[in-house]
């Protein structure tokens, strides 16, 4: 979906393109322009400030001048503005994660991939990012793509797609009201304290 592999079978169309008849450099630059990617391991650049980490993936392509203040400004969304000259080694996990969405956002995608972004989070930081980016979504209106072992935060999702074994097993829409941020499961040890 990311456009990293070739296609192995069927038809790809996307943002009006037939892919698997576009070249390396065309694909690049669609995937470039087009989508953005979350990591799990947030896969910052150690030497780097929060705020470089941001601009990397667009200074290449535009004067610094013109993707520094909107990635002020996307860090400034995720709450972590204050953080902006630090380095991913001095931020928490949570943090790490938000300028990881931001980068993912420093394009303008069409479509955000984001493979078990809450998996090396706590419950509480990975609610906190869950209703981040996925608030994100709701009010610049691109494509989120989660991919997670998570079953309470895929329950919070519009649309769940199960595979098992590279096969699609189940296609499932939410129907009930979304819940603000992802819950997670709790468990009680002990006597139950409603005896």
């Amino acid at each position: 979906m990311g456009l990293l592999e070739p296609l192995t079978a069927g038809t790809l169309t996307f943002a009006g393109a037939d892919v698997p008849q576009l070249g390396d450099d065309a694909v690049a630059d669609l995937r470039r322009a087009r989508i953005g990617f979350v990591f799990q391991l947030f896969h910052l650049i150690p030497a780097l400030s929060a705020l470089d980490n941001v601009c990397v993936p667009l200074v290449p392509f535009a004067p610094r001048s013109q993707v520094e203040p909107h990635a002020r400004a996307l860090l400034d969304r995720m709450g972590v503005a204050h953080r902006l000259h630090h380095r991913p080694w001095q931020l928490s996990g949570g943090e790490q994660q938000r300028v990881a969405i931001a980068r993912a956002l420093i394009n303008r995608p069409d479509l955000i991939l984001a493979d078990e972004p809450t998996g090396n989070l706590d419950t509480t930081t990975a609610a906190a990012v869950i209703d981040t980016l996925t608030t994100t979504q709701a009010q610049d209106g691109f494509t989120l793509i989660i991919a997670t072992h998570d079953h309470h935060l895929a329950a919070t999702l519009d649309r769940q797609l199960h595979l098992l074994d590279g096969t699609l097993t189940t296609d499932t829409t939410r129907t009930t009201t979304p819940t603000p941020q992802h819950q997670p499961s709790q468990t009680t040890q002990g006597p139950d304290p409603g005896t």
